[in-house]
């Protein structure tokens, strides 16, 4: 989103007077009004919350989640990661701050409150703050309490120890292709699973333990049932017959197309 000041009212204000859905923040009592996220900033902003959110060590992650340490101040960042949810079951806003908040930055924004911003949310607990720029070359700017600021670009990973299990590319917080191999290896990694190519290694293994054929083509059946299943791509009866019916290079070469097919139909369909 791209803030504006602006005051409501002669304040001061607290976070107890404003509810969910109403486009201000506070920072020491003074209303903040958050204008709509721009074209650029929308796609952008859906595809990292989708990366982050989907990190193993993740409970719970939202955009523009709202939360208020004390009365004065509330605060939302775009995208707001916290590893433990019973927080957020309460009514009302979240007491705590989110050990990492991501901010999308784009021409026009102010950039003094963001600055403002990024003070409160360190002041309040926030142990990382990244700033993905929008204009110019792809880069984020990471904020740390009582360490400068330091610019990390698509050359090297983002790394927030103790939130994020796994490293974060630069790229996957801009283009919706970057952030799907993110997701899908993410989404892996929360059922055990350390990569595609490991998920392909452990079903021939079996195969081969086995000692026939037979062992060999279960073993696959069920690497590429897991892979559709931490994709959220469910399978019709006829598909199902499919799989149970296919020979072992059909079915390692679905493995491969599972990684990138966007639904089940797509992955059968003849290429």
């Amino acid at each position: 989103m791209a803030p504006l000041r602006k005051m409501l009212a002669p304040g001061p204000f607290r976070a107890d007077q404003l509810s969910s859905g109403t486009p201000y923040e506070l920072s020491r009592g003074h209303s903040i009004l958050c204008a709509p996220t721009g074209a650029r900033g929308s796609g952008p902003q859906l595809a990292g919350g989708y990366v982050i959110a989907s990190d193993p060590a993740v409970a719970v992650a939202g955009v523009d989640l709202g939360f208020s340490p004390e009365p004065g101040t509330l605060r939302a960042p775009d995208v707001a990661v916290y590893g433990d949810p019973s927080e957020l079951h309460k009514a009302g806003w979240a007491k705590t701050a989110p050990p990492l908040a991501v901010e999308y930055a784009d021409r026009g924004g102010d950039e003094a409150e963001l600055l403002e911003r990024i003070s409160d949310l360190l002041q309040h607990g926030t142990r990382y703050v990244w700033v993905v720029r929008l204009v110019g070359p792809r880069r984020v700017e990471v904020y740390e309490p009582d360490r400068p600021m330091r610019v990390v670009t698509a050359e090297e990973p983002l790394i927030a120890e103790g939130v994020l299990t796994n490293p974060v590319n630069v790229d996957a917080l801009y283009d919706p292709d970057h952030a799907e191999a993110a997701v899908f290896r993410n989404l892996l990694n929360r059922r055990g699973v350390a990569s595609l190519e490991a998920l392909r290694e452990e079903a021939l293994a079996e195969g081969e333990a086995a000692g026939e054929a037979k062992g060999e083509r279960e073993a696959l059946q069920r690497a590429l049932r897991a892979i559709l299943g931490a994709r959220g791509l469910s399978l019709t009866s006829a598909q199902e017959a499919l799989i149970d019916a296919a020979e072992r290079a059909a079915l390692d070469g679905w493995i491969v197309r599972a990684a990138v097919s966007t639904s089940a139909d797509a992955l059968f369909s003849p290429s």
